[in-house]
């Protein structure tokens, strides 16, 4: 083999990996972000996650796609780990699959017709179709397709590449004497655990051992160790995912070591056990792309058959192995919704958000009705309280704004960005809703330090305006929540009439001055509640706008908020009336 054949090697694999890589990226593209909500909600007993996760990894041509997804899920609260063992023994088979396709290099050509089967052919015909979906088509989705057949093409090419570079050492004693000392089988499985770490794929690692099957040097003995090896280090990749994770993440991951070491440990206890008393005669068998692919697939499934009864043991093994943290022992807080992970899969990383979201829009309605408490009975724990909450939600805000920025870069559909658009929207209006309550906390706490008494009057109309805003806080979040419109149509008369009423006490305010029945010191707390409770309403109408103008595929607040109070529509005028009834002064 000379330097000529050993750059022709390097090329095919980097071909062969690039390849791969394309083909399975684009076909995760095509598929959408349907297959992880599927794998989501569809995982609920191990049979269940076994066959998904076979079907998916089978979809997305990487098993560690598909365990760092599951990582994702255990880690973010979604799944438990029980659930997740079962979806990753799933991605164990579902590995295998590539090696089938690898095989179509075997397919033959001839002459005449027979010549339209070849690989050659097939593969020159797939590149073409690939480069003219690629290049010709405006559609996403096609070009995706291109991009897969042009994967494939690029693969088929890597193989053929590989397979050349070595056919020359099927001649050569010395690696026929290598490979024979990997019959070894503690050599052979250190063989594929090693290689398989360096490359980071199972798969990849399965194909060039395909590749160098053309020798006729691999034997069922040498194989067999080799693949066992290549289903430990396959765990690498998954465990380097889960460093950042929380225990069970680091569990589910975990599990995905100890499914493949425990099954290559009962495997080969058994297999070499039986071995030693038959003499299997098969263990010389000269070993073909399809042999092995079959080999691969075969030893996948019996290391899954044998360990899925075992999942409630595998994970109470994860349990004693990684302990919980402080911060594990503690709830999940909702935050860690926003898994990293979800940011190359859409569909849940913006349902994540919406969760996160929600959660943000019922804590800054909460923390408003603590410091609407603190007016009427002011302590300094509550306040405390309310200006923790505070910056728990300036933190929601940081964190959920800098997530869906991150999603913006994926590929989004319609809907997609639509709601991505109204989060962004909106949780900036949340986070301001909280300020305030901060702001009324501390007007409260100034009320209370200066001991301030509102006059009769003041007092009687501070109560309505707060319990219209209280409404109005409670019908944007619970609008938002969910998801409703016609309950949305009723902040913007609300939201009306609040400013109507701010306008009238802050007249009414001015007389009692004017007589003498309020002081300047009182009438500039009581005029900081009038601004801040105005405010909170404009707020919430913000997000009830972002709402509805978001639904007819426009944003203009200006334009809807003019337009509906000029036609008076979507019952603007009933419900005006009813609150004006509601919340006189």
């Amino acid at each position: 083999m000379g330097i000529s054949n050993v750059f022709e090697l390097l090329s095919g694999v980097a071909l062969f990996l690039f390849g791969m890589a394309l083909m399975g990226d684009s076909l995760k593209l095509v598929a959408g972000n349907k297959l992880e909500l599927i794998l989501y909600r569809l995982s609920s007993t191990p049979l269940k996650g076994i066959l998904l996760g076979t079907g998916v990894t089978a979809v997305i041509q990487s098993s560690s796609a598909t365990s760092v997804m599951v990582v994702g899920f255990v880690n973010s609260g979604m799944m438990k780990v029980r659930q997740a063992i079962g979806v990753i023994m799933g991605a164990i088979i579902g590995t295998s699959i590539t090696g089938w396709i690898i095989c179509l290099s075997d397919v033959g050509g001839g002459s005449g017709w027979l010549e339209l089967v070849s690989t050659d052919t097939l593969t020159a015909l797939i590149a073409v179709a690939g480069i003219l979906f690629r290049m010709f088509s405006s559609n996403a989705t096609k070009k995706h397709v291109g991009d897969i057949m042009l994967g494939f093409a690029v693969l088929m090419f890597g193989i053929k590449a590989m397979s050349g570079a070595v056919s020359g050492l099927r001649d050569s004693k010395v690696f026929v004497d290598m490979l024979m000392t990997f019959s070894n089988p503690l050599l052979g499985i250190l063989l594929g655990l090693v290689f398989t770490s360096v490359i980071q794929s199972a798969s990849a690692a399965v194909g060039i051992l395909q590749a160098l099957a053309v020798t006729g040097a691999i034997r069922f003995d040498t194989a067999l160790p080799i693949i066992m090896g290549i289903a430990i280090g396959a765990s690498v990749p998954v465990l380097l995912s889960a460093l950042g994770a929380s225990s069970n993440g680091k569990r589910t991951a975990l599990s995905y070591l100890l499914v493949d070491t425990l099954g290559v440990i009962l495997f080969s206890v058994i297999f070499y056990t039986a071995n030693a008393i038959f003499d299997f005669s098969f263990m010389s068998t000269v070993m073909t792309s399809a042999s092995l692919a079959l080999l691969n697939t075969v030893f996948r499934f019996i290391i899954v058959a044998m360990l899925a009864p075992l999942i409630p043991w595998l994970e109470k093994l994860g349990k004693l192995i990684i302990k919980d943290s402080e911060s594990d022992v503690e709830a999940l807080r909702d935050m860690d919704r926003l898994e990293e992970r979800f940011i190359a899969h859409p569909a849940l990383a913006i349902e994540q958000s919406r969760l996160t979201v929600n959660s943000m829009a019922e804590r800054s309605k909460a923390n408003i009705f603590d410091a609407f408490a603190l007016l009427d009975n002011f302590s300094e724990s509550g306040f405390d309280h309310v200006a923790h909450t505070e910056d728990i939600i300036d933190r929601y805000e940081d964190k959920i704004g800098t997530y869906l920025m991150s999603v913006t870069g994926s590929e989004l559909n319609l809907e997609q960005q639509e709601d991505v658009s109204k989060y962004l929207h909106t949780i900036n209006d949340y986070e301001r809703i909280s300020d305030h309550a901060l702001n009324i906390a501390e007007c409260a706490k100034e009320i209370h330090e200066k001991k301030i008494v509102f006059s009769e009057n003041a007092t009687r109309e501070l109560s309505v305006l707060i319990a219209a805003v209280r409404e109005i806080i409670s019908l944007a979040v619970k609008a938002f929540v969910d998801n409703d419109l016609e309950l949305a149509y009723r902040v913007e008369p609300l939201e009306e009439l609040i400013d109507n009423l701010c306008d009238e006490m802050k007249y009414h305010h001015i007389e009692r001055l004017q007589k003498g029945q309020c002081t300047l010191l009182y009438g500039f707390v009581f005029d900081d509640l009038l601004t801040n409770l105005e405010r909170i309403g404009d707020h919430c109408s913000n997000i009830a706008v972002a709402m509805i103008e978001l639904d007819s595929d426009s944003f203009d607040t200006h334009e809807y908020i003019n337009s509906l109070a000029a036609a008076h529509s979507h019952g603007f005028d009933e419900y005006y009336a009813e609150y004006s009834k509601k919340y006189s002064i």
